[in-house]
């Protein structure tokens, strides 16, 4: 491959394909001239500025370096929206797509919402998408990942109340909802897995123990914090399906289950008040 045809389109994605993948390298380089991936295909034999070539290979260089690609491109699809990502807050993984799922079964007409631990947002705005009903709140401990979230509220026209603070510290203590739902940090803190993770952030990751504090926290206040025939939803690791069920019994939640997510896997836990 001669220097002079490295800045075609398809020179730049057959270099790059044996070190990130063929897959990646195109929505990189899509991302980066700003044309959708089909376009790399059709004109493949295109040439590309200088500025663009040198983009790709620091994109490049960056996604062998173990950084993920929705934060190289600042956006990543979640129940067919896009949304604004950065290190700020985790990236949205279609195993969250279940919680949504099942919170749609449940919830009520003109539901009240809350989502603890927010994020990017993806689950309070996909809710209030879905049910334009919802009055939605969405709390997060971090001040950076809530600006995030009202930007992804923003740019997909959803109305969000946001609060800022740790779990149930965040919410007045005279509010109640017909949902509550989180997606909280349930790594445990000696998981290998956390080692390839190094990029988003910790603190929605693990909660620096066992994995289950988090949900434990959000579990104890639940009964207190649902109207009537509400139902809290909770993501959760593969293996902590039993002890989230065990921790939302004891909390006095009926109707307990736990929902595989699409790799048939334990991820949703549910309980209603009965």
């Amino acid at each position: 491959m001669t220097d002079v045809k490295r800045n075609t389109i398809r020179a730049l994605i057959a270099e790059a394909t044996p070190k990130i993948g063929r897959f990646e390298a195109s929505i990189l380089l899509a991302h980066i001239i700003e044309k959708p991936k089909e376009y790399l295909i059709a004109h493949d034999e295109a040439e590309l500025e200088d500025s663009a070539v040198m983009t790709f290979d620091l994109y490049v260089s960056m996604r062998v370096d173990g950084m993920p690609v929705p934060y190289l491109t600042g956006k990543q699809e979640f129940f067919g929206r896009h949304f604004v990502v950065d290190e700020n807050v985790l990236i949205p993984r279609p195993d969250t797509e279940v919680l949504i799922e099942q919170a749609l079964i449940v919830t009520p007409k003109n539901p009240r919402v809350i989502d603890l631990g927010t994020g990017s947002g993806c689950i309070a705005i996909t809710i209030a998408k879905e049910c334009p009903g919802a009055d939605v709140t969405a709390t997060d401990f971090s001040e950076r990942a809530l600006d995030i979230a009202k930007k992804n509220a923003e740019n997909l026209d959803a109305k969000i109340r946001f609060l800022q603070g740790s779990w149930w510290n965040a919410v007045p203590n005279d509010e109640t909802f017909d949902l509550i739902l989180s997606n909280p940090p349930y790594i445990r803190s000696d998981d290998e897995h956390l080692a390839n993770l190094q990029y988003e952030p910790q603190t929605a990751l693990t909660d620096g123990a066992n994995g289950l504090t988090c949900l434990e926290t959000i579990a104890h206040d639940a009964l207190a914090r649902l109207n009537q025939g509400g139902w809290l939803l909770v993501e959760h690791g593969w293996d902590q399906g039993p002890d989230v069920a065990a921790l939302f019994r004891q909390a006095g939640l009926a109707a307990v289950r736990t929902v595989k997510d699409y790799g048939g896997n334990d991820r949703v836990t549910m309980g209603r008040k009965a």
